[in-house]
């Protein structure tokens, strides 16, 4: 069997099973060697049915009863269901389109059942779980049963696999089993240079392949696992360096500092500025002198200032006359990814900018604005594109913000020496790519963001920029009260937030999800959405006030219309999906309701709660939790103790593990990976190493199975 090979070629598969390994994206033998056990059915750690938490994946033994098949109601979905008891309780138990197995199991049989803890309608159940014959039960698990004579790999009996309708763990290790005997392994070469895996103690390619299928023991794993997870944040960092690499081939503009001018202009702030954000304007403009683009992120919480850093770089790049003239400005491109955004970034430049005789101009999809206007010299005028784009070409326009509209062919900058990014993650090296000139002059890059993300994450994503963080809030602000509110104190809560809606203050209701789920769905999830919970709170709570929905099913035209409402007050209650996030300004907005709020990582938490940290007013945030678990709602008490989200972003990836903080949805980087970047010292390895290859070798000509793999992996990459 080579891996190569398709896989129909070389297991016989019925309809299901294609159709499934379709779905989970394996085609090939070595594909399907590529798809890892999630974790190991340890028989070490049983549970008693007494103790499962909803969410748990649990193996308890017990006695089976009550098995029947059924379908849906309204799905028409075949099911199986019964119950497991042990000495402590018992539970149910539902198989979803696996009806078969009713008939499998007869009634009082012991069993060993693997699975998730589900909370349906009905209570507490295990979904879909693995099952196992137990002719004898034990009376405690580490009994003579499991003695190794007895049971071979006791301890360590079975992978489990990341499966879909169709297909079973169960098939997966056989398949597996298969491949080994057939000694596929005995050809594989090794993607990572010997001398690293030596360095590392790393365990070979061929080697880590049988210890993460088949462990005889958990160190076995351990090591396979952490060999994959460097492998996958080696591979990351290596295209990431490269980026950097050839974007410093361009040359720039030499931005000097002139340290009293920019001193005043820092002055003008309404408030004092951080320690923080001095220590990243002075990095800043010292990264601008220099004759290669400066390549920075600006990480710091909502509210902790990072558009006056902007602003002042900004200040110091337009005071430049171009190379070797006397007259003109070096300009300045500032890009926000909605217009509700940019306008608002639009009239903070004007209050900090309106003192000097520098142009602004706006560019958006629905218009185009310039400061100052020529009859009222305190404000803007609306402008035509044609008239906007012609002054930024010929340099008349120093300071032009706005949406993605920014880097389109038709917008043709004369001395493009900055460009900001706020809050557009997605900005990769194809977007950079279209900023260099042609003489090869690339823009110093400031990407800015205020999604907390721990330090080994940014380091590996962000890998090919330089880190600055703001991590204080300046003087003056207020601390938000957070409160956590369990269901009994839902009535008094809104008592409370209708005192201040009475002040003129408005409200954000954020739910987890849009609309309502089919109650028939048994796997629907039971939490709140935006639209029923608008009508429910305008018909039961807040009648009197005007409520509005946002979310992200709507079009972008309605959702700014909304957001607009919102801002000029025609709207008091805003019931959104989490989609408001990003940097939108309500000053006036200083509640906010958060439901479900156990669905949320907390960093996301936290910055939700950012929303309404914009004004001197003291803000309000409730946190209303369903959760029964004592674990959850601990870890909802951080909120009331963490500092900033830098501290909140690293406690979840240690919570909550990292494939919920945003794993493959938002990276493109797998569980695995996620593991290695809960490792500060592994991602520090792997960058170290990239580095020196990359210097070394920057096309990697000497490993060219390596630079293939990176390769692959830069496609999987969520990054252009």
């Amino acid at each position: 069997m080579e891996l190569h090979n398709k896989i129909e070629e070389k297991f016989r598969l019925d309809i299901k099973q294609k159709k499934a390994l379709h779905k989970l994206k394996i085609f090939s033998v070595a594909d399907l060697l590529f798809h890892f056990p999630v974790r190991y059915s340890d028989i070490s750690e049983v549970k008693k049915i007494s103790e499962l938490i909803s969410g748990d994946m649990a193996t308890i033994y017990g006695k089976v009863s009550k098995l029947k098949t059924k379908k849906g109601f309204r799905s028409r979905m075949p099911m199986a269901e019964g119950e497991i008891e042990d000495l402590s309780g018992k539970i149910k138990i539902i198989w979803f389109n696996q009806a078969y197995l009713a008939k499998m199991i007869k009634d009082g049989e012991n069993v060993k059942l693997t699975g998730k803890v589900t909370q349906g309608k009905q209570g507490v159940y295990l979904a879909n779980p693995e099952f196992e014959k137990m002719p004898d039960m034990p009376i405690d698990t580490h009994d003579t049963l499991f003695r190794k004579d007895k049971v071979p790999n006791a301890g360590f009996s079975y992978p489990i696999y990341a499966e879909t309708r169709g297909i079973t763990s169960k098939w997966f290790y056989h398949a597996i089993e298969k491949i080994f005997k057939e000694k596929t392994l005995d050809d594989i070469t090794d993607t990572i240079p010997q001398d690293i895996l030596k360095k590392y103690h790393l365990p070979a390619l061929k080697t880590a392949l049988v210890w993460i299928h088949k462990p005889k023991n958990k160190n076995n794993s351990e090591s396979a696992r952490k060999r994959f997870a460097f492998e996958e944040v080696f591979c990351i960092q290596l295209e990431r360096q490269h980026d950097k690499f050839e974007y410093r081939k361009n040359k720039s503009f030499q931005i000097k500092k002139e340290t009293k001018n920019t001193e005043e202009f820092i002055k003008r702030f309404l408030f004092e500025p951080t320690n923080s954000q001095k220590k990243s304007i002075n990095t800043i403009l010292e990264d601008m002198a220099r004759a290669f683009p400066m390549s920075r992120l600006l990480e710091g919480d909502v509210g902790s200032g990072k558009t006056a850093v902007a602003a002042t770089a900004s200040y110091v790049t337009v005071q430049q006359r171009p190379n070797g003239q006397s007259f003109g400005n070096l300009q300045v491109a500032y890009m926000a990814p909605t217009e509700i955004l940019a306008t608002q970034h639009f009239e903070s430049f004007i209050e900090y900018f309106k003192h000097l005789p520098i142009n602004i101009g706006l560019i958006t999809g629905s218009g185009c604005r310039k400061f100052p206007s020529k009859v009222n010299p305190g404000g803007w005028t609306t402008i035509s594109r044609a008239q906007l784009l012609k002054w930024v070409d010929n340099g008349e326009i120093p300071i032009l913000i706005g949406t993605h509209a920014l880097i389109q062919k038709t917008v043709k900058f004369k001395n493009l020496a900055l460009v900001v990014i706020d809050e557009q993650h997605r900005f990769g090296t194809a977007q950079r790519r279209k900023l260099v000139r042609k003489d090869n002059i690339a823009p110093h890059l400031l990407s800015m963001t205020a999604t907390p993300i721990p330090r080994t994450l940014a380091l590996t994503i962000y890998g090919d920029l330089d880190l600055s963080l703001l991590d204080e809030m300046p003087a003056g602000r207020k601390q938000i009260i957070t409160e956590i509110i369990t269901p009994n104190k839902r009535e008094n809560t809104y008592e409370e937030i209708r005192q201040e809606l009475t002040n003129g203050r408005q409200l954000y209701v954020i739910c987890p999800r849009i609309f309502e789920p089919d109650p028939e769905k048994e796997l629907a999830l039971n939490v709140k959405s935006a639209v029923a919970e608008a009508k429910r709170l305008k018909k039961e709570v807040f009648q009197e006030y005007e409520i509005g929905v946002l979310h992200s099913k709507m079009s972008k035209e309605k959702k700014e219309e909304v957001m607009r409402d919102f801002t000029e007050n025609k709207i008091n209650i805003l019931c959104a999906t989490s989609v408001v996030e990003v940097g939108v300004n309500v000053p006036n907005a200083t509640i906010i309701i958060i439901e479900g709020a156990e669905r949320f990582g907390l960093a996301q938490l936290h910055q939700l709660r950012g929303r309404v940290i914009r004004s001197t007013h003291q803000a309000y945030c409730y946190i209303f939790a369903e959760a029964k678990s004592e674990k959850t709602v601990e870890r909802l008490k951080a909120l009331k103790t963490a500092k900033n989200g830098f501290e909140l972003a690293e406690l979840d990836l240690a919570l909550r593990g990292a494939g919920e903080l945003g794993g493959t949805k938002q990276w493109g980087i797998t569980d695995l990976g996620m593991e290695a970047i809960k490792n500060i010292k592994m991602v520090e390895a792997a960058r170290t190493e990239a580095i020196r290859l990359i210097e070394e070798d920057p096309e990697l000509k000497k490993y060219p199975l390596l630079k293939q793999k990176v390769r692959e992996k830069a496609s999987e990459f969520h990054f252009e």
